[in-house]
């Protein structure tokens, strides 16, 4: 993975692959990345459990009974499970989310995939995500995975992300673009 100076990043980055290497060497790759999804889900719906990640103010015994709660509620595999414990029990759980991308992304590498982050402001039909994987596909020459979002801030067209390349063919960037344009010749 690329480095980056920032330190969350690189904890984060480090406990992705740790965690990666054991599940590719049990073969759990595809359940642990989707368990780890469903976390993910959970820090992105509850701001309960986003506080809980998030916040410095709580204990790490605070930390790892909520986890462990969380863990007993949603049974994920064995493997999950106590990756998230050894998580909590380090005071690591703020890198969470870090750490989902960077298994994501680990995933994604090991089966000959890229993952395009795919922005648009109304939720895309099958035949438009069918054929913007085609385009993407055949862009990078790999097998694309979508991530979709929908932010209906960019009023038109897309923005698709991949890796460190971005696409943004948005109506909001097309008009912020031309606003300056025109304040240029005025």
């Amino acid at each position: 993975m690329a480095q980056s100076s920032s330190p969350v990043s690189g904890v984060a980055d480090r406990y992705a692959q740790s965690l990666f290497e054991l599940a590719r060497d049990n073969g759990a790759v595809e359940t642990v990345e989707s368990e780890l999804d469903a976390f993910q889900g959970l820090i992105d719906e509850s701001a309960d459990f986003r506080r809980l990640v998030e916040s410095p103010a709580f204990t790490s015994d605070e930390q790892l009974k909520a986890i462990g709660a969380v863990v007993a509620s949603v049974k994920p595999s064995e493997l999950t499970g106590n990756f998230l414990r050894v998580v909590a029990a380090n005071r690591r759980l703020f890198a969470l989310p870090g750490m989902v991308r960077g298994f994501r992304k680990m995933a994604a590498d090991h089966r000959g995939e890229i993952v395009a982050e795919v922005t648009s402001a109304h939720a895309l039909s099958d035949e438009q995500r069918r054929q913007l994987s085609e385009a993407v596909g055949s862009y990078a020459g790999k097998t694309v995975t979508m991530r979709e979002s929908v932010d209906p801030a960019i009023l038109g067209g897309l923005v698709v992300r991949i890796g460190s390349r971005q696409i943004d063919t948005s109506l909001r960037t097309k008009l912020n673009s031309l606003k300056l344009a025109l304040k240029e010749v005025g």
